[in-house]
């Protein structure tokens, strides 16, 4: 119990895994159905016709599940938290936590499904690969925002 509220590593457990479901959930709802720029396999398998579109539909919503399921489990991290008294109440190091999160998901759903396996990309076309970058960067720049948030809340007092 000491070691944790103290390093708040249930606080930045908690709000990472919440930071990666909403960075799913941001990256799902703006680029996959709001602007309609990829689905998930949209690369493998473009969706020009119905069929190709339900699978890539099908894809996406496991993305979403997964992205809810990641972000059930950090709510269920962060009550039992609270209700166990092992979480330190420090805004500055949760909004770090979920922001290094978003970052994660950002810098690693972009090497992972845009560069190593061509699942998909930001922006098909002829600059997709700028647009790659731009994803990636993002997970960095959050990341790295996230990082700084959470070392100035780990030097602040908690309420």
């Amino acid at each position: 119990m000491g070691r944790d509220k103290k390093k708040g590593g249930g606080l930045l457990a908690a709000g990472i895994l919440l930071g990666v479901g909403l960075g799913g959930f941001v990256d799902g709802i703006v680029f996959h159905q709001i602007l309609q720029w990829h689905n998930m396999l949209s690369s493998w398998l473009p969706p020009t016709n119905l069929l190709d579109m339900k699978v890539n539909m099908f894809f996406d919503g496991l993305f979403h599940a997964v992205a809810w399921t990641t972000t059930v489990i950090g709510l269920a991290l962060l009550w039992r938290g609270f209700k166990k008294d092992t979480i330190p109440r420090s805004t500055p190091m949760f909004v770090g936590a979920m922001s290094l999160g978003w970052g994660l998901f950002n810098f690693v759903e972009g090497l992972i499904d845009h560069q190593l396996f061509g699942l998909h990309h930001v922006r098909p076309g002829e600059r997709e690969l700028v647009w790659d970058i731009g994803f990636l960067a993002s997970g960095l720049v959050l990341g790295g925002i996230g990082w700084a948030l959470i070392r100035k809340g780990r030097t602040a007092k908690t309420a």
